[in-house]
């Protein structure tokens, strides 16, 4: 078993930055590989950015456009999502997900966090 916790959410305004983290625990953090996912209020889920459980490769969604980046402290057992640039689409739960497998679907990820709100005012 994970258990995965995400904190750093909040609300902030349109071009700001907000950073996002996730502390694992209950398994070798540095096996796994870790990903961001959202959901916005109506939506499905969806895959945001990834990284390799060596850090050695990140993989994002085509909406991200450079604007955020993922990073991993595997002697913190803690994976971040930096996020620049943010807009008012942006605005949803932002959930930690974690799987020993590589993907950017909802199905690859056996554990997931409790999420956190992102809220970008216009």
């Amino acid at each position: 078993q994970v258990q995965l916790v995400e904190s750093g959410g909040g609300l902030v305004q349109t071009g700001g930055s907000l950073r996002l983290s996730c502390a694992a625990s209950g398994r070798t953090f540095s096996g796994l590989a870790m990903g961001w996912f959202r959901q916005a209020p109506g939506k499905e889920r969806e895959f945001v950015i990834a990284i390799s459980a060596s850090g050695a490769s990140t993989y994002s969604a085509s909406f991200v456009k450079g604007r955020f980046t993922i990073s991993r402290d595997n002697a913190k057992n803690t994976v971040y999502l930096q996020m620049s640039s943010l807009k008012p689409e942006d605005t949803a739960v932002y959930y930690c997900a974690a799987s020993v497998l590589r993907g950017a679907t909802t199905t690859t990820y056996h554990y997931w966090g409790q999420g956190t709100q992102v809220t970008v005012s216009s």
